[in-house]
């Protein structure tokens, strides 16, 4: 397995943000071109929102799909009040798993599942947790469940972990495969987020800033 860069590298953080304005949108007024899970259903309908570039790309890649396979979006946008109350769950998970970690070694830990709430890539409204469903809207065999954390599925949840069965490899290649050509870009210890305008892929890609930075819950989230 390649370097894997975590979302609290210091270079993440680095990386300015020149937001474009782009509005989010709730991906189920898009016509079905999406099949959208409410396993992370709220109130307001946050989970469903996105930016608009982002969705754009979702549609391209489930075009790239075989008949019989669709893209299933589990989550979207995700308000920065909500994603510091994730980090710090997890994080308190691991302090009482772990009483000798100092601070640093804590963050560090937390991001491989949860990204510090001051550069998450979905209260950007730019990141997107999503797997795949056959015909019959029946989820395909990844390896792990989304959301699966790296001490419950023992490392499994990594994109490119080796303790998974040959059909979940596949099914992750050929998720992979049309996310990527679509372009956006994993974080490789989720293999079930996938992110575009934020400043992980613009680590990724070599770009020079993000495109999409946190937004508050209400704002643009009107369509």
């Amino acid at each position: 397995m390649t370097e894997i860069v975590l979302m609290s590298d210091p270079k993440i953080a680095a990386i300015p943000v020149v937001d474009c304005g782009e509005p989010l949108f709730d991906v189920r007024s898009g016509g079905g071109a999406l099949t959208v899970d409410a396993r992370r259903w709220d109130e307001s309908g946050a989970f469903a929102q996105l930016r608009e570039g982002v969705l754009a790309r979702l549609v391209a890649a489930g075009a790239l799909l075989p008949d019989g396979v669709r893209l299933l979006f589990v989550e979207g946008y995700r308000p920065p009040a909500l994603q510091r109350e994730y980090f710090q769950q997890y994080a308190d998970e691991l302090r009482a798993g772990n009483p000798g970690w100092d601070a640093e070694r804590l963050r560090n830990a937390a991001s491989r599942y949860v990204s510090p709430p001051e550069i998450a890539p979905h209260s950007a409204g730019a990141a997107v947790d999503l797997t795949l469903v056959d015909a019959d809207g029946h989820e395909l065999d990844m390896g792990t469940p989304v959301n699966a954390n790296p001490e419950e599925s023992d490392g499994a949840c990594y994109t490119d972990a080796s303790g998974i069965g040959p059909r979940a490899r596949a099914n992750r290649r050929l998720l992979g495969d049309a996310l990527t050509a679509a372009g956006l870009v994993n974080y490789p210890t989720e293999w079930w987020h996938w992110s575009y305008g934020d400043r992980y892929w613009a680590l990724v890609t070599g770009a020079a800033h993000a495109i999409y930075g946190s937004q508050e819950q209400g704002a643009d989230l009107h369509r």
